[in-house]
Order: C-alpha cells, then sequence, then structure tokens
C-alpha cells in the first residue's frame, strides 16, 4: 500500500469526549453541518464556523466515571439523523439513563473475568437475578426537531438492561441506505471474555447487529426494561430484525455505495491479541419473531447466509485466547485456548475479518494496537491516496518510548480475492506538544468525501474540555 500523508486542520477545541460525528442539513436549511455529539450528553453543530447547542441531555445521563476511576464506556453512545430529517426532524439517540446504576452482575468483575478452561464453571456462567444483579440501562429513543427549533423527544424504541459498564457500542446509531432502517450496534455487555456468552445467544440483545424499522408505530411509548428479545411486547418485537451477531463491542457501521449495492464495514473490538474490521455485502438478516419462534420450538433458524463475527471463540481471525507465563522458560509466553468448544461449533459460520491487526506487531511501519474506535469509508478525490479505502482509528499506539500517548490513524482495502488484507498507517503533520491525543472518534459526511477525527487529553471522561475535533485534509 502506498504512504499517505495528511494535515489535521482544526475545527473546534476544549470539547467534552467526542463520541459521535455526524452532518446533516437542518429543516429549512441547506447547509451540510457538522453535528458533535459528547459522551457527557452534549450535542453541537457547526455550519459556516459558527458553532451552537443543538441539545443538552446531560441531565437524563448517569454520572460517569464515578465508579471506575473516570474511565467510563457509558454515556451517549449513539446519535443518528432520518434519512428524510431535512424534511421531517426525526433524529434518535442512544444513552445510558440516569439514576440506573446497579451493582453489575458479577460484583467486581469489570473487564477483569477470565475463563479458566480447567474450570467448566467459569465456562458456562449465567447471568441470574437480571432485575437486581445488572450495571446500569441503556435507552433508544426517538426525538424531533420542533417548528420553533427546538428538540423534543417523541417515543422510547428500546429500553436494555446491561450486565456491566464496558461495551455498549459507540457510535452506535446509523441508517441503512439499503432498508431505510435505523441499524443499532450492541456491545456483548462487558467485562472481558463474554462471561455469559451472550453475543452467540439468539434470545439476547447484547452482541448484536439490530434493525429497527422506526416506520413501524407500536403504540408503546415507553417499553419495559428488557435483556432479551422475548421479554419485548410483540409489536415491538414485530419491528426489529437482526443483521448479525457474535460482537464484542463496534464502534459503528460504514456503508459503502459500489454498483448499485452496499458493502458494509464493521470494526469488532478485540480481546487481548487483535482488533478487526469485517466487510460483507450480501446478508440474511433474521426477524426477531422468527429467532423467539425457533426458540419455542427449541430448534435453530435458519442462518444460512447470516452474519456472524464468531466472538466469544475467535477474536478476528484467531481463536479466542489468553497470554501466561511460561514457567518452565519465564523468556517465554503461554498461550491458552480460552473457549475450545465455543470456537469449534463457530468455526464453519463465522465471517472472516477484512483485516486483524495486532496488539503487538514487530514491524517497523507498523504499531501496538489498543482499541478500535472507529471506521468509515473515504470516496473523496482530495486525498487521492484514500479514495475508496477503509479508514479507521486506533485509540493510542502502544509505544511506550513517546512521552505522551498518540492515537493512529490508518487504512486498508478489499482485496479483489476476498483474502486478509494488510494495512498502512496514514502519516499526520499535527503537533500535539505535550498532550496526550487520543483518537476516540471518526466520522464523515454524507457522500463520504470528508473525514473527522475526535481527539481527547485523556482516557478519562472525567477530566472535562479536553476534545479537539479536526477535519482530515491533503
Amino acid at each position: 500500500m502506498i504512504k499517505v500523508k495528511v494535515s489535521l486542520r482544526p475545527i473546534v477545541s476544549k470539547l467534552n469526549l467526542p463520541t459521535v460525528l455526524k452532518t446533516a442539513i437542518l429543516p429549512g436549511d441547506s447547509i451540510e453541518r457538522l453535528f458533535i455529539a459528547t459522551q457527557v450528553g452534549e450535542i453541537f453543530y457547526i455550519g459556516n464556523g459558527v458553532i451552537g447547542t443543538f441539545l443538552d441531555i446531560r441531565s437524563r445521563i448517569l454520572k460517569l466515571g464515578v465508579s471506575s476511576g473516570g474511565y467510563d464506556e457509558r454515556g451517549l453512545l449513539g446519535l443518528a439523523f432520518h434519512p428524510e430529517f431535512n424534511n421531517n426532524g426525526l433524529f434518535y439517540l442512544h444513552y445510558s439513563v440516569a439514576g440506573t446504576q446497579g451493582p453489575g452482575a458479577l460484583p467486581g468483575a469489570f473487564e477483569s473475568f477470565k475463563p479458566n478452561p480447567c474450570d467448566a464453571g467459569t465456562l458456562n456462567l449465567k447471568w441470574i437475578n437480571r432485575e437486581i444483579q445488572y450495571d446500569h440501562i441503556d435507552t433508544v429513543e426517538e426525538w424531533i426537531l420542533q417548528s420553533n427549533g427546538q428538540p423534543q423527544k417523541r417515543r422510547t424504541l428500546l429500553n436494555i438492561r446491561r450486565p456491566f459498564l464496558n461495551h455498549n457500542g459507540v457510535n452506535s446509531l446509523n441508517f441503512s441506505p439499503e432498508t431505510g432502517k435505523l441499524v443499532l450496534t450492541t456491545g456483548d455487555g462487558g467485562s472481558g471474555y463474554d462471561p455469559f456468552n451472550l453475543s452467540q445467544n439468539d434470545m439476547e440483545i447484547a452482541g448484536k447487529i439490530i434493525e429497527i424499522d422506526v416506520v413501524k408505530n407500536t403504540f408503546i411509548d415507553n417499553p419495559p426494561v428488557v435483556t432479551r428479545f422475548n421479554e419485548l411486547p410483540a409489536p415491538i418485537q414485530e419491528t426489529l430484525t437482526v443483521i448479525a451477531k457474535g460482537v464484542r463491542n463496534i464502534p459503528g457501521i460504514s456503508f459503502q455505495r459500489f454498483y448499485n449495492q452496499y458493502i458494509k464495514y464493521v470494526g469488532n473490538v478485540g480481546q487481548d491479541l487483535v482488533e478487526s474490521i469485517f466487510s460483507f455485502v450480501h446478508y440474511k438478516p433474521i426477524p426477531v419473531t422468527q429467532l423467539i419462534q425457533a426458540s419455542l420450538m427449541e430448534s435453530e433458524p435458519d442462518q444460512e447466509g447470516f452474519i456472524n463475527f464468531g466472538w466469544r471463540g475467535w477474536e478476528g481471525a484467531f481463536l479466542t485466547s489468553f497470554i501466561k507465563g511460561c514457567s518452565a522458560n519465564p523468556a517465554l509466553n503461554e498461550k491458552t485456548i480460552a473457549y475450545y468448544d465455543d470456537a469449534v461449533k463457530i468455526s464453519v459460520r463465522r465471517l472472516p475479518p477484512l483485516i486483524s491487526y495486532f496488539h503487538e506487531d514487530p514491524r517497523a511501519d507498523k504499531f501496538r494496537a489498543t482499541a478500535l474506535t472507529g471506521v468509515q469509508t473515504y470516496m473523496g478525490n482530495g486525498i487521492p491516496g484514500l479514495t475508496g479505502s477503509v479508514v479507521f482509528t486506533d485509540l493510542a499506539q502502544g509505544a511506550e518510548s513517546q512521552p505522551s500517548v498518540r492515537g493512529v490513524l490508518a487504512y486498508t482495502r478489499v482485496r479483489s480475492d476476498c483474502k486478509l488484507n494488510d494495512f498502512s498507517v496514514i502519516e499526520t503533520d499535527y503537533n500535539f506538544g505535550s498532550q496526550s491525543a487520543y483518537y476516540v472518534s471518526l466520522g464523515t459526511n454524507l457522500n463520504q468525501t470528508r473525514l473527522y477525527l475526535g481527539v481527547y487529553g485523556s482516557m478519562k471522561v472525567a477530566d472535562s474540555n479536553q476534545g479537539t475535533v479536526f477535519e482530515i485534509v491533503p
């Protein structure tokens, strides 16, 4: 792949952590504006160099960073504008609800759980007492921009109880240009290694990519809080289809127009070994009503063509494993397969990734990955080396020699033979000085000819006003 160099042009700074970057045209307007959603609950918009507040829902979002030393993966996670937003003013939010903090499904196990292949009890854990043993509640809502310019909530689409504070998805709401439906990407619920195997369980909402038909009115304004599809009222079940399962945590879904069809790109955040990006064109969505019927009949629905990313048995292109020291030789590491039975069961059905890039990579032109935070396609001509490619961001390269942390911008492409591809780091010329720069979000405009990068100076959402949004320019 060719070396690509870009510049970062600051658009706005001193923001709270920018989780979602989207563009839209306001009703009655003709200018495409950049919208920035922050994790704490603010949504700003920028047009003609002027920044304004579109919506502030900080009071609706639970207090972030309190139970985890300042770090948090909850908050305002998703923002999507209806394809007809310019005419109907409809937009959608996904966030963690204030006042819903619970003790967690495995108290004290935030990101610390590890399976023990020698102890079957750790391989078959069940999430019990869900009404009291949970971390928080996420909601997906429909809002409307009223004629007086004030946003107002219209209805709640889903209320989802989550087991842990992490893996809730980010940039989790996007509209499909193929189906016109709202796409919700949910993480596996958190901790480490998906302790309850929610991502492979067809009844669990966690660990899935779900389409919501927002045209259908369920006439249910405040749905019950649930964790499983079969707990939903029938009218809501009928609005949902499942595109994919086997998700660990996803920074959104991107659609690339290719003649008369779309290539879909999905990033899956890794556990210990790799970060992965998947691509697919054809898929067979399964209606939730069909999944529930199969569950009642104790049968398995036809999953031919259904997308399975392989988690928890597979981490990208590799068996899910963990590394431990080798007692015979301290200089060597021992890799243990975490879930052998799961890996075998999923192996022939999983979708191989377009790319898996490593947490440890000794090659001089690569980097040590931390976490995938954004995947977007670029169809512009302004940066010729990137035209038609898949651009992605990693939170922070793990080079310990650096005095300050830096995120990574990189790109890859789909190979004509559909085999695993390599990637190339995109060089940037911006000088962050002594300030750390975590790359926390990646966005694009409506026709994918512009790219936007969200950067934060800290890993902790509780550290305020350290965010900058850039446009990526030649």
